[in-house]
């Protein structure tokens, strides 16, 4: 498992990922696992409605390639 220390996320994925989605369970969960890996949120999250369900979506990075 990598660490927040780690130059690189874990293999195959992304240093910066848009996760979206229907806002429901398994979304939150998404953005958990991310976090639990090791992944920060990046600016604030998004809505909107598509006519039926609200979709979401989170930004989130590797800490190493944000300059804090």
């Amino acid at each position: 498992m990598a660490t927040t220390s780690d130059p690189k996320p874990p293999t195959d994925m992304l240093p910066y990922r848009l996760i979206t989605g229907k806002d429901d369970a398994q979304f939150c969960r998404r953005i958990s696992e991310a976090l639990a890996l090791g992944y920060r949120l990046y600016g604030s999250p998004s809505c909107t409605f598509n006519g039926t369900d609200v979709i979401v979506a989170q930004a989130v990075v590797w800490p190493s390639v944000v300059k804090e």
